[in-house]
């Protein structure tokens, strides 16, 4: 190589159907950068956002995208197309929050045993 490192462009596709970039990264780039720049990017209008980088899932060809890995490392079959690379963004709240609704709606366990003996 000329020392000229390859870019690869990407767009990042949320759950709702929506899209964050397409933009040029890189193939050095590492993949916590690459939430770090989605996370910078969020739109502020959508609930239940990331706060840090590890409430994000970066899905790409059906494989998630470890964070300590660049995008040559990650690098399919798909992103030697021309074009745009898209990635699947998938926000994972922490434990804490998940579920709360459907907690309170519950009720309390007791102790009960489901065992019938016959």
């Amino acid at each position: 190589m000329s020392g000229v490192q390859e870019q690869v462009e990407i767009k990042f596709r949320l759950l709702d159907g929506s899209d964050i970039g397409p933009e040029t990264y890189s193939i050095a780039t590492s993949v916590a950068t690459l939430k770090e720049s989605i996370l910078a990017q969020w739109p502020k209008d959508k609930e239940n956002g990331p706060r840090t980088i590890n409430d994000i899932t970066l899905i790409n060809a059906g494989r998630i995208l470890e964070n300590s890995r660049t995008l040559e490392e990650c690098r399919s079959s798909v992103c030697d197309l021309s074009g745009v690379t898209a990635m699947h963004v998938v926000v994972r709240l922490p434990p804490s929050e998940r579920g709360t609704e459907k907690r309170a709606r519950k009720k309390p366990k007791g102790n009960k045993c489901g065992c019938f003996i016959m």
